[in-house]
């Protein structure tokens, strides 16, 4: 994800990268992004229309069964690790 920074005068873009937790629906529809930066973790929420966001990059997916993840807050290491999918092939599949 690619945010504008607001602390500069010139147009800086940041990158922000991690797993998307949560996602809200309807017309103020907003998702929530969680990273560990530096040990520690940080979570940010934005809305989907804000001219915050640049633009959006679709990195990895994984399989998950809930809806919302707010459980991956209070596991560290390879505790929190998702079950990649691979897009390409499930893509493929379903199309057979």
């Amino acid at each position: 994800m690619w945010v504008s920074s607001p602390l500069d005068e010139k147009e800086r873009l940041q990158a922000f990268e991690g797993v998307v937790i949560s996602r809200s629906r309807g017309p103020q529809a907003s998702f929530t992004v969680r990273k560990i930066s530096f040990g520690q973790g940080v979570e940010r929420i934005f809305p989907e229309s804000s001219r915050v966001v640049d633009k959006v990059d679709l990195v990895r997916s994984a399989k998950v069964r809930r809806a919302k993840l707010y459980y991956l807050r209070g596991l560290r290491g390879k505790a929190a690790r998702l079950k990649d999918v691979d897009r390409d092939h499930a893509a493929s599949a379903a199309t057979k």
